[in-house]
């Protein structure tokens, strides 16, 4: 195997190993999820596996396309990757495990913002990995809409 071809095989799997971590760590997160005073549009929980599935391949691709750049800017764009990476993860055991609503919103916020900065990091380097990322913004967002619900119906 080619060593352009493990880097790309391992810039996939790593959004998607966090995103096992998280799931593995708050395997109950359904339960507590389906137990909460839920806000209108919430959707049923099926969806989010597959969502949360493509968004990881979409962030995987992306900091793969940021990583094989020569800029000299893709090291900034992937720390900034990397943060918003961590505050995903990090969102998940503070939401479902600690049931920390409010905490997990901040969270949220923060997360937010690192993903705007992110993307914005990534366009001048590669704009078809930036637009891979706005799928992800837009989640967040909707995601931002729910937890905030869940904090004010619970």
């Amino acid at each position: 195997m080619s060593p352009n071809r493990k880097k790309f095989i391992l810039f996939l799997i790593l959004p998607l190993a966090v995103g096992a971590l998280a799931g593995f760590l708050t395997k109950n997160s359904m339960m507590v999820y389906k137990n909460l005073n839920q806000p209108a549009l919430s959707p049923p929980g099926w969806v989010f596996p597959i969502v949360w599935t493509i968004l990881y391949l979409l962030m995987g691709l992306g900091s793969y396309l940021i990583a094989q750049s020569s800029s000299q800017k893709k090291k900034e764009a992937l720390r900034l990757y990397a943060i918003q990476l961590a505050l995903n993860f990090i969102w998940s055991i503070v939401f479902f495990n600690l049931q920390n609503y409010l905490l997990a919103f901040l969270i949220l916020l923060i997360l937010w913002y690192f993903i705007v900065r992110m993307i914005r990091a990534f366009w001048p380097i590669d704009q078809a990995a930036a637009l891979m990322q706005i799928p992800y913004l837009l989640w967040v967002t909707f995601a931002g809409y729910l937890n905030l619900a869940i904090v004010l119906l619970n």
